[in-house]
């Protein structure tokens, strides 16, 4: 009898592929000041900043940080949870591989801006930062 191995939540393994195929999530500090240094756009409910990685693969990487500005832990983490179903919606098509994307939550905006809204913006951010490009 073989016992299968089961992802353990907050493993590596669970969070790959978690935001749809070919998307991972940022992890490490000096990934995500890299975004900091490259492309960004700003929308209503958050902001967004764009690496390409130039390295080779073929992954598409997303980060989330919301500051203290944006509230209490309740408050961050629930701008947080927003943010990454928006990117779970909008990435897989609208983003490109080889690319590392930071999405960041603005204070008393990203916990109650509507929602099909945030995902448009997306969009539109995606398609500015990739302009710029």
């Amino acid at each position: 009898m073989t016992a299968e191995k089961t992802p353990v939540a907050g493993s590596d393994a669970a969070a790959q592929g978690s935001f749809g195929v070919g998307v991972d999530k940022l992890r490490k500090r000096p990934d995500f000041l890299r975004a900091a240094r490259a492309l960004r756009q700003g929308t209503t409910g958050f902001h967004l900043q764009g690496n390409p990685r130039r390295d080779g693969s073929d992954a598409m990487r997303v980060g989330f940080t919301c500051s203290k500005k944006v509230g209490n832990a309740v408050a961050r983490n629930r701008a947080k949870r927003r943010l990454r179903e928006v990117a779970r919606r909008v990435l897989p098509d609208q983003g490109r591989a080889g690319w590392d994307y930071v999405l960041i939550g603005r204070a008393e905006v990203t916990s109650t801006h509507d929602f099909e809204q945030m995902c448009r913006d997306l969009e539109w951010a995606l398609g500015r930062v990739h302009a710029q490009a």
